[in-house]
């Protein structure tokens, strides 16, 4: 059995790391380009993104609910009922990208002003976001497609484009931001419009490879994603509405942690912007075990092999630790070497490495917990569970110390600090509810 999971994780982890990896690493690089900018301009991108964060974690919070479903019929090869979930998948994605596009064309300056009265931050920040607003419905419908092969253990496809597609969006902002190869030295707005150019790219050759592909279980006629009645919706919605809310309220939850965080200048929000890109760069393993964690034991409850889901599960979380912390040390020896590529001024340098110290500190708990929230426990729909769990964390716990920190005057590094103390709250009473084995449920038995 053992061979057998280890099989299955690479099959489904691997590509997914790969392709986290290449999301990482090309971020990491466009962010070393807009710092060269400036604080300002690095300030203001990291707001604006903090509103595609948002947008893009409420899509995931909904996809994800419906994933579940996705993973435990692609367990009994129900190809009829996966692309029927993937019509509902992207019905939602594109309500909620015209919301979002609507509120970012209209209330632009508003929402920048929630972040920073800096007058420079406002006026680059207002540039970049009008302008990537324009990619948000690109965006919803090539990730419903990615994230639907990624629950069928189709994971090459989505790794092979976005690889492509955000090769080809670090190559525009070179170009764009900085007036190379005869492009108009645009600066942020250059960024944005890279941004926007990638998306829609990417969202082109997905649908391009999938239905170039013979019997693909995502190639839907459009009858077939319209094919289900509102009893069948309300099934999906059953489950999918908790995992919306919580990935929502988490995400807004983060958005609110960056305003308190702008309380403090905006070399505090340059330093958290540059801190979170080196951060994501080191967790891609743990965005691969958790989604293949959701896959493989979805899989097995969807079968009623319950015995194996909690095997596998078991094996995930103990993984999670042991990667945590050696990923963590990793983070902490590596800091100061990664940081000397920014071009940034010397308190944000600072500040910015003080961030990652206390990344690597938390990185077990936050880890573990990523992991068995969106692997374990939602592979068997309780998703109430993680709602409130997740609720509890951020808006009793985490945003009410953040804010203490922040009015307090603290230094930027005890502020982040503060606000992960969620992570312990949510390790502690996540453990008890996985012993009980009231997470599993099997949601697709008639």
């Amino acid at each position: 059995m053992k061979n057998d999971f280890l099989k299955q994780l690479l099959h489904i982890a691997l590509p997914i790391a790969i392709q986290s990896l290449i999301t990482s690493s090309l971020n990491m690089v466009d962010t070393i380009m807009i710092g060269r900018l400036g604080d300002s301009e690095i300030a203001a991108v990291g707001i604006c993104n903090q509103v595609y964060f948002l947008f893009m974690l409420l899509i995931f919070g909904g996809y994800s609910g419906a994933s579940i479903f996705l993973s435990q019929y692609f367990g009994v090869k129900d190809i009829k009922n996966i692309r029927r979930v993937l019509g509902i998948m992207m019905t939602f994605g594109c309500a909620v990208a015209v919301l979002f596009t609507i509120g970012s064309l209209g209330f632009t300056k508003g929402i920048i002003g929630l972040f920073s009265t800096d007058k420079e931050v406002l006026g680059f920040g207002v540039s970049y976001l009008s302008i990537l607003s324009i990619c948000y419905l690109a965006s919803a419908l090539s990730f419903a497609f990615s994230f639907s092969s990624r629950s069928i253990r189709m994971t090459k496809i989505p790794m092979y484009v976005s690889a492509v597609a955000l090769s080809i969006n670090t190559i525009l902002n070179f170009m764009l931001i900085y007036g190379k190869f005869g492009m108009p030295m645009l600066g942020v707005r250059g960024a944005a419009i890279a941004t926007v150019i990638a998306r829609i790219l990417e969202l082109v050759f997905i649908v391009i490879i999938i239905y170039r592909m013979d019997d693909h279980p995502l190639k839907a006629k459009f009858s077939e994603l319209r094919d289900y009645d509102f009893k069948y919706f309300l099934n999906i919605a059953k489950t999918a509405v908790p995992v919306l809310l919580n990935e929502g309220t988490w995400a807004l939850g983060m958005v609110v942690y960056f305003i308190a965080y702008g309380k403090l200048g905006k070399e505090a929000i340059a330093s958290v912007q540059i801190a979170n890109t080196i951060m994501n760069f080191f967790t891609v393993v743990f965005m691969a075990l958790s989604n293949s964690a959701s896959v493989m034991i979805g899989n097995m409850i969807g079968a009623n092999k319950f015995d194996i889901a909690i095997d596998y599960s078991r094996r995930f979380l103990i993984m999670s630790a042991k990667w945590a912390i050696g990923i963590a040390v990793g983070l902490y020896a590596s800091s100061r070497l990664i940081l000397s590529f920014f071009k940034i001024s010397q308190i944000t340098y600072d500040n910015a490495r003080s961030i990652l110290i206390v990344m690597a500190i938390f990185m077990l708990p936050k880890m573990f917990n990523w992991v068995m929230v969106v692997g374990v426990l939602r592979s068997g729909g309780d998703t109430r569970f993680t709602l409130i769990l997740d609720l509890a964390g951020v808006w009793l716990v985490g945003v009410p110390l953040a804010f203490l920190g922040a009015f307090m005057g603290l230094p930027i590094y005890y502020v982040v600090a503060l606000s992960y103390f969620e992570e312990f709250l949510k390790m502690f009473v996540s453990i008890p509810r996985y012993r009980s084995k009231k997470w599993i449920n099997n949601l697709i038995e008639t």
